[in-house]
């Protein structure tokens, strides 16, 4: 994120003397730029100017030459014949082993207490003989650069001292070395790219204090105006024939020449002080030029050896096979939608030497060597540049710029800055020939009611408020109630009335926005399939079992250890392209394919009661059909939407628990309690009481449970779920205790069967109960549930539970029979009397018969 110095700011801004990195933050805080953190100096006092009055070389036993120097440095100095080493000169004794200055040069001294970068603590002591009472320093131990030249020679004399503005002697020295300074680093939101450059930030600065701006991007307050593109510029060609969504990737490209300049010219110290300030290291006069532009326009720059280019430049998209080895060393394969920047080597547009908009190669680098430079200024496709820099993972600063939206309008103000800056510092002339590709449109005005304002935020502002408002931030308004809002041009995220609504939100405060409660609008609530698995989760919760939520990821190993068929359609699941872990790349279509894993994690750490479900989806791909890709520049049409839909896997929401037999730990006086097969029954059946459904129980097979515990549960002739006791095999599969039990039923489908009859509350009766005991003998073939269901229909309103509570085979029944007995309870508003029960049981004998042959056991 962008890093604000203060000193650099005040060139577009005014800024109030002494105004700090917090001040600086409060004020941007109020127009949306959040601090991110404040960067204070590595380096502390006291570090002053210091003249060196005498130079003593001496040799010493290890062969190295050490300098005893006495300097000045004003009110610091010990008093003659005083301090650690007594001279007649008021001065300190310092040790120094650079060469690269002599008695008279003024230089900059660390005394004890001072702290340099790495805290290092400044402080006497005792070497080569002498007592150094500080230290000579150069650029590196100040953390100000490489160091080429040994200490730094601030001056070497008191007129050319007096001449560069070097503070007196003793005086601080760390705002005169840029070192002085705080700098505020912020947080710039996407649609804020303008923000990346001290114009941008200044802009919001003075929208925050009212500040004088001065928009150093414009032509008009350049000192000079631009010079007119010419025939013999520097040929550049646009040929893009894949544009994404339509756009073409670049529409500005500005080119400047300047020749003859000293190859090893260096940038002066304030523009190094203000790179290292925003947190780039300076490395040549030109390189370091083009990122001083663009830090402070925000207009992303480059520079080529002119005569290592060859014209005309084409930007255009890369071809299957090209290649291209970038500045940072990286052989890069291109292809795809890249878009490069191309010259006419070998053919016209034949050699890649840059990635546009990101960074360029090394082939047309600046050297040592370079005398004459070719300065780029372009547009981009923020789309194009953004979607290369991801593919090849390369965010440089150009491409973090380029991606939020750069000014178009600013090249050529920031080529003729760069042109500029290589001749004051680097000597040469500027190329009167100069070259323009420029195709840019001028921003859509916008059609705004000032009555947007107030619908939006609440804040009652009148019309000539609001005006000002957005013609602060650089919009061209006309009209009256109904505005022709246009954008400036860095300012391509508003493209819609509630981008001009925000604007004048952010400006006037956010703090000034009424809180108001909206009133609540009338609805329905929960849908009825929404409170169904609500109240489901919650009664499950009631009977004991706790709700967890697992990943919906699985491995094919999830299949195979709960011994699921090769042909049961649950083997067949869909397989993420990219998935979290890469040995679960599958979406379960049961939700114990997760459960047993969690059930086993609790127990596998100690958990010594574990009864544990889960309502959630799980995603079965049976019909799915695969569809194209409508892409995102536009709403896809009716048909291409209808496409995606049937895509779109089923993804019922099913419910599923696991419990291991321990129910409850045994007590002082309690027995341990456990639950069984039955236990995992009983919980679909909660379920289905819970929406007022009856379901049928019925022997099954089905993995993973034991073949001959397994229990299928039916709502009329639709199965709904299973559930019984685990077989062996998957137990020790998944490390769980032997007789876990588990449970899974779907619930869209409970819900489905259901209906969508609201749910009737039963009268509370309060009259006696009447109780009948019926036992009835039938085929084998016919089930309990089959005898149930007839008998309670037959039973009518006045039944209150029925119960099967014996199953009796043997001597005393034929072969191929069996005696179910049934308990009956009967309830009505009144009394029953002894005849009216005797009708109800002879109904239910006579229907029971009719259905099934049964015949009541005596």
């Amino acid at each position: 994120m962008p890093r604000i110095d203060i000193d650099w700011l005040s060139d577009h801004v005014e800024v109030p003397a002494g105004l700090s990195a917090e001040q600086l933050a409060a004020d941007l805080v109020k127009v949306g730029l959040e601090e991110e953190e404040i960067h204070r100096p590595d380096v502390t006092g006291p570090i002053v100017v210091g003249r060196v009055l005498t130079l003593d070389k001496k040799e010493q036993k290890n062969g190295k030459l050490i300098n005893y120097c006495r300097v000045d440095v004003g009110e610091h100095n010990d008093a003659p014949g005083e301090g650690k080493e007594p001279s007649e000169l008021p001065s300190r004794g310092i040790i120094c082993g650079a060469h690269n200055f002599v008695a008279g040069d003024y230089v900059v001294v660390s005394l004890p207490g001072a702290v340099l970068p790495g805290n290092f603590r400044i402080a006497a002591r005792k070497t080569y003989g002498h007592i150094s009472d500080g230290m000579i320093c150069s650029k590196a131990e100040l953390g100000l650069g490489e160091d080429h030249d040994g200490i730094i020679v601030l001056a070497s004399s008191p007129e050319e001292a007096a001449e560069c503005g070097i503070p007196a002697v003793g005086e601080d020295v760390l705002d005169y070395l840029g070192l002085a300074g705080e700098v505020l680093e912020i947080n710039v939101t996407p649609d804020r790219g303008y923000c990346f450059a001290m114009r941008g930030v200044a802009r919001e600065y003075s929208h925050s204090t009212g500040a004088r701006f001065t928009d150093l991007g414009l032509e008009e307050n350049l000192s000079a105006p631009l010079p007119t593109p010419t025939p013999d510029g520097f040929p550049v060609e646009v040929d893009d024939d894949a544009p994404i969504h339509g756009v073409a990737g670049c529409d500005r490209f500005v080119t400047r020449i300047v020749r003859g300049i000293d190859p090893l010219a260096a940038s002066p110290s304030w523009m190094q002080d203000r790179l290292l300030a925003a947190g780039m290291r300076p490395i040549s006069l030109a390189v370091d030029v083009t990122n001083y532009v663009m830090l402070d326009l925000g207009q992303p720059l480059h520079a080529y050896d002119l005569d290592k280019v060859v014209a005309p430049i084409v930007v255009r998209r890369a071809r299957d096979g090209e290649s291209l080895l970038t500045l940072d060393g990286v052989q890069r394969r291109l292809g795809g939608d890249d878009l490069l920047i191309a010259d006419s080597q070998g053919g016209k547009g034949a050699r890649v030497i840059g990635l546009a908009g990101t960074m360029g190669g090394l082939d047309t680098e600046i050297t040592d060597s370079t005398t004459n430079v070719l300065i780029e200024a372009a547009h981009f496709d923020s789309v194009s540049v953004a979607r290369m820099a991801r593919k090849h993972k390369l965010p440089s600063e150009a491409s973090k710029r380029f991606e939020r939206g750069v000014d178009p309008r600013v090249a050529g103000v920031a080529a003729q800055r760069v042109a500029e800056l290589l001749v004051e510092f680097g000597g040469g002339r500027i190329d009167e020939a100069n070259s323009d590709y420029d195709v840019t449109t001028p921003p859509e005005a916008l059609s705004f009611n000032v009555s947007e304002v107030a619908r939006l935020t609440g804040l009652d502002l009148g019309r000539d408020r609001i005006v000002e408002i957005l013609e602060q931030i650089g919009c061209t308004v006309r009209g009256d109630e109904l505005l022709s809002v246009t954008p400036p041009t860095w300012r391509p995220d508003l493209t819609g009335p509630a981008h001009l609504v925000e604007e004048v939100a952010r400006l006037v405060g956010y703090d000034q926005i009424p809180s108001r409660l909206p009133a609540a609008p009338a609805g329905s609530g929960l849908s009825p399939a929404q409170r169904h698995r609500r109240d489901i989760s919650r009664a499950l919760a009631e009977a004991g079992w706790t709700e967890v939520l697992s990943y919906p990821f699985v491995s094919a190993e999830a299949f195979a250890k709960q011994g699921i068929a090769d042909d049961d359609d649950r083997r067949l699941a869909v397989r993420l392209a990219n998935p979290l872990q890469d040995e679960a790349p599958y979406m379960r279509t049961s939700l114990l394919d997760t459960l047993l894993a969690t059930a086993h994690m609790n127990v596998a750490r100690g958990n010594p009661t574990v009864a544990i479900f889960e309502a959630g989806v799980v995603t079965r791909p049976e019909g799915v059909v695969a569809a194209a890709r409508p892409g995102v520049g536009k709403r896809p049409e009716p048909e291409e939407l209808d496409a995606l839909m049937s895509s779109i896997p089923h993804q019922p929401h099913h419910v599923a628990g696991v419990a291991i037999p321990a129910v409850m730990q045994a007590a002082a006086g309690l027995p341990a309690q456990t639950w069984d097969w039955r236990d995992a029954i009983e919980a679909v059946k909660t379920a289905g009481r819970t929406i007022d459904l009856s379901l049928d129980v019925a022997n099954a097979e089905r993995a993973p449970f034991h073949p001959g515990r397994c229990a299928e549960l039916r709502a009329g002739e639709s199965v709904v779920g299973h559930a019984g006791e685990l077989d062996p095999r998957v137990c020790k599969a998944f490390e769980l205790p032997a007789r876990t039990i588990a449970f899974e039923f779907d619930l869209d489908a409970l819900i489905a069967s259901r209906g969508a009859e609201p749910i009737a509350v039963a009268p509370v009766l309060t009259h006696p109960v009447a109780k009948e005991d019926i036992a009835l003998v039938v085929e084998n073939a016919v089930t309990a549930a089959q005898v149930q269901r007839v008998l309670a229909e037959a039973a009518g309103d006045l039944l209150e539970e029925i119960r099967l509570f014996d199953v009796y085979t043997g001597d005393q029944i034929d072969q191929g029979k069996k005696s179910l007995a049934f308990a009956l309870r009967f309830r009505g508003d009144h009394t029953l009397p002894a005849d009216e029960i005797a009708q109800v049981r002879n109904r239910v004998i006579k229907a029971a018969k009719k259905s099934f042959g049964a015949q009541l056991r005596v």
